[in-house]
């Protein structure tokens, strides 16, 4: 019999429109997570999948700054979250904020950064599926001061920060909205909405 957790994961497996690869179907974004801290060696192969990640002119302009929890560095990033994130974030084994250094070496603008980064954590994001850890990442943040907390340089932009902990936990511990968003239906723009063929759909 499944437990609840398990229940939950199996309900999020995407129900795809096309046959994908699994690990990709059975990614969400949950806002729980087992109480149990990530394996050192496991968190240096999302960080390896990281680097190896395709990148504009091999830049790799892509940094991190992960942080455990019990750590005053933890809280620290816990408290640059926003209020909503707080509510939920703070119970992730790991606080990771993901960084892209803004220019290239003659001071033009790196307009790949961005596209560079997501490119990483999407790596990273299946890496971590692979071993049974989620990453949920957050745009609620309030980045400036994240930038000062943790000394970021000037020539770096804090982009996100992502939650990342082992599937599982209790759903109970989430206040009564997000439970229901917790095992709400997922749901995404259909193709035809969002691929082009010759030119764009109007």
């Amino acid at each position: 019999m499944n437990t609840e957790p398990d229940q939950i994961r199996l309900n999020k497996i995407a129900d795809t429109e096309h046959e994908i690869f699994a690990l990709l179907k059975q990614r969400y974004s949950p806002r729980i997570f087992k109480d149990k801290k990530i394996e050192t060696e496991q968190l240096k192969q999302l960080f390896e999948a990281a680097r190896w990640a395709a990148s504009s002119n091999n830049l790799q302009p892509w940094r991190f700054i992960y942080t455990l929890k019990g750590s005053d560095a933890f809280n620290k990033a816990v408290s640059c979250l926003s209020d909503f994130n707080k509510s939920w974030a703070s119970s992730a084994p790991v606080l990771m904020f993901a960084v892209y250094k803004k220019n290239l070496k003659d001071g033009r603008k790196n307009f790949h950064a961005l596209h560079d980064l997501g490119l990483c954590l999407g790596n990273m994001t299946i890496q971590a599926q692979y071993l049974n850890i989620a990453l949920h990442h957050m745009a609620g943040v309030d980045l400036e001061k994240a930038q000062n907390v943790f000394n970021v340089p000037k020539e770096y932009h804090i982009s996100s920060a992502i939650a990342i902990g082992y599937y599982g936990g209790d759903i109970e511990n989430l206040p009564e909205d997000l439970q229901k968003s917790e095992t709400a239906e997922r749901k995404r723009v259909p193709q035809e909405d969002l691929v082009f063929k010759n030119a764009w759909k109007k």
